[in-house]
């Protein structure tokens, strides 16, 4: 039997949603054309959700959420190894979809796979680490402190375009795997592989109808009462700073795990292996075309190794293939929507405009005018493209004159997300991470961390709270203190 006769048929149905346990079109009124951005395509046509459907996701959850928190861990750990050999059988048609749906280049396409894959192997064992405590009494006898953990009930997740289907189900598979139903609204760029996509794979690895509602909707219909609603717990969200900080005043006595905008510095100090330096700056400006919250913002260079490093970085992005994400030759794909190229021009011209030198550049192209070639620049730390997030294929070089001056520059964000440091001293590696205002810190290797499992979070005006990997535990479960008394006492009135 071939290969071809042994692949599952490909789903099909997404121009509906699952919604209150069963795929239907949502009541808004108003249809989204979902496209390809290379080509222009229309992929699937989704009568989109309304702010009705968000109420009826809710109930609908709450009442699956109550069985499903009472089964076995056994009994939710197989919805997620079945999940993660239902992504081994797919495997190509979800790399395709990726390639189609977020421009991704295949080998992008196939890290997303991996990082889905790899989260629900892990989210398998989650069920059996949800553990509570019995504690003694300080000041009577006869007592016990039983500490319960258990799950919130039901958390809204809100995912980007950038890596939709990695950082809905970083969020998605963790809550549900601790007993949790989930209400997911996927980008409106990517709402298949952001959401459809998984549900999808999720119902055929047998997941209750219910536990899983996808709202493919405007934000403006669907995103306050999604955030607000009384049965939301936990509100995760990953996405921009000024969209963060309204999350926060409107969710206010909610539990938020928030992952906002970032502006990665790598930093290059005196000392650092060039070629390794270079290879991670190529790699953290321009993977995915920079479209990374973790992306290299900023290349902070020590004033021994700047001009080389210049010089290998724009003879390096010059090498690079601009053009269609399906050809294997491809570099540089697509900017997700027109845009969104725009806000990056317009950051390229405002950073010239500041005194930042153009070096390498190029005009848009593609079917649609949306794939931009590398771009790198040189220029203070406030030039528009190093003070600003990018989110595009452009890496600005900023001059330091020593080691603390670098460090110096790599804080004077409002950011704190990710960032790097390269060095051939280890531990003046580490020591110069320690001092760092951002969530992780990489020594000698790139601001993009490939660790599908870690804890997402991070400093400053890049977030709150860390999720992902087993911190998801702690962030969608809660805790439950019940004290036994097992013996009589006189109460003390």
């Amino acid at each position: 039997m071939s290969s071809a006769e042994r692949s599952p048929a490909p789903y099909q149905g997404f121009d509906r949603m699952p919604l209150a346990g069963r795929w239907q079109a949502g009541s808004a009124g108003s249809v989204a054309a979902d496209v390809d951005p290379y080509t222009g395509e229309t992929l699937t046509e989704i009568p989109q959700a309304g702010a009705a459907d968000v109420d009826a996701a809710y109930q609908a959850a709450a009442r699956a959420q109550r069985d499903w928190a009472a089964a076995s861990a056994s009994t939710r750990a197989e919805v997620f190894v079945r999940a993660a050999e239902i992504m081994q059988e797919r495997r190509a048609e979800i790399v395709d979809w990726l390639i189609a749906e977020t421009g991704a280049i295949r080998p992008r396409a196939e890290w997303e796979w991996l990082a889905v894959r790899a989260v629900l192997l892990e989210a398998a064992s989650y069920p059996a680490r949800v553990t509570g405590r019995i504690l003694p009494s300080a000041l009577i006898d006869g007592k016990e402190n039983r500490v319960y953990r258990q799950p919130v009930g039901t958390v809204a997740v809100i995912s980007p375009w950038n890596f939709p289907m990695q950082l809905s189900n970083r969020s998605v598979a963790p809550a549900l795997a601790v007993g949790n139903a989930v209400v997911l609204k996927p980008a409106g760029d990517t709402p298949v592989t952001g959401g459809l996509l998984l549900a999808k794979i999720y119902e055929e690895a047998g997941l209750p109808a219910g536990l899983l509602n996808v709202l493919v909707g405007r934000s403006g219909d669907v995103g306050d009462p999604l955030v607000t609603h009384e049965q939301s717990a936990v509100v995760s969200f990953t996405g921009s700073t000024p969209v963060g900080r309204g999350i926060a005043e409107k969710a206010a006595l909610k539990k938020l795990c928030l992952e906002l905008g970032g502006n990665g510095p790598l930093v290059v100090l005196d000392d650092a292996d060039l070629d390794r330096a270079t290879d991670a700056a190529m790699f953290g400006s321009f993977f995915h075309q920079g479209q990374v919250c973790m992306a290299t913002n900023r290349v902070i260079a020590h004033r021994a190794v700047h001009d080389e490093l210049v010089d290998r970085l724009v003879a390096r992005s010059r090498e690079l293939r601009c053009g269609d994400p399906r050809d294997p030759a491809t570099n540089i794909g697509p900017i997700i929507n027109a845009g969104q190229v725009e806000s990056v021009r317009d950051k390229v011209s405002r950073a010239v405009s500041d005194g930042a030198d153009l070096l390498t550049s190029g005009e848009p192209g593609g079917p649609t005018g949306q794939v931009l070639p590398p771009h790198v620049l040189t220029g203070g730390n406030d030039v528009a493209t190093a003070a600003e997030e990018v989110f595009g294929p452009v890496a600005t070089v900023v001059r330091a004159e020593d080691a603390e001056h670098a460090l110096q520059l790599a804080n004077d964000t409002e950011y704190g997300l990710s960032s790097g440091v390269f060095t051939r001293d280890l531990e003046r590696g580490v020591q110069f991470a320690l001092r760092t205002q951002a969530g992780m810190t990489h020594v000698n290797d790139t601001t993009i961390n490939d660790e599908p499992n870690t804890a997402f979070g991070g400093e400053k005006a890049s977030g709150i709270g860390r999720f992902g990997g087993p911190w998801a535990i702690e962030e969608f479960t809660t805790d439950h203190w019940v004290s036994v008394q097992h013996t009589d006492r006189a109460l003390p009135m």
